[in-house]
């Protein structure tokens, strides 16, 4: 199983580990504007931080998906999240669970296939499917997932 996944945006790859050691090395694209994390819904940026995998979707819009639990706290707080949209976002993080998608500053952000050949995503990790396809069987529920710049 893996244990923890990198992704480095300005290298435009993912790697996932198991044990410490890199199991997969697998070139990504992301959103349409990649440069800098994401503060907006609509922005076309993938965030930067620290996440977890919230949700698993063996049959997405493009195939086997990886939900990341995104906005967190910290994108709340930068974001400008009211007292009410912080304390859902806190509370889904505390106890492990998807926050909510859909608010201002964007949400539905997953790993899936779709193609790796450009930045093309409203601010997704995007792998090549037969990539996703060895990957998401692997991540278990609640795998960290560092998104570097």
């Amino acid at each position: 199983m893996i244990d923890r996944i990198r992704i480095v945006k300005s290298q435009r790859t993912l790697e996932a580990y198991e044990n410490g050691r890199k199991a997969f090395s697998f070139r990504i694209g992301l959103g349409r504007c990649p440069d800098g994390p994401k503060q907006r819904e609509g922005d076309g940026r993938t965030p930067e931080g620290v996440y977890r995998v919230c949700l698993k979707n063996p049959s997405g819009r493009f195939g086997p998906s990886l939900g990341l639990d995104y906005p967190s706290p910290a994108d709340a707080l930068k974001g400008g999240a009211d007292e009410r949209l912080l304390s859902l976002i806190e509370e889904a993080h505390r106890l492990g669970n998807r926050p909510p998608w859909g608010s201002f500053l964007g949400g539905e952000i997953c790993i899936h296939g779709g193609g790796a050949g450009s930045d093309w995503t409203a601010g997704c990790v995007a792998l090549d499917d037969r990539d996703i396809a060895l990957l998401f069987p692997s991540v278990p529920l609640h795998c960290p997932v560092e998104i570097l710049p």
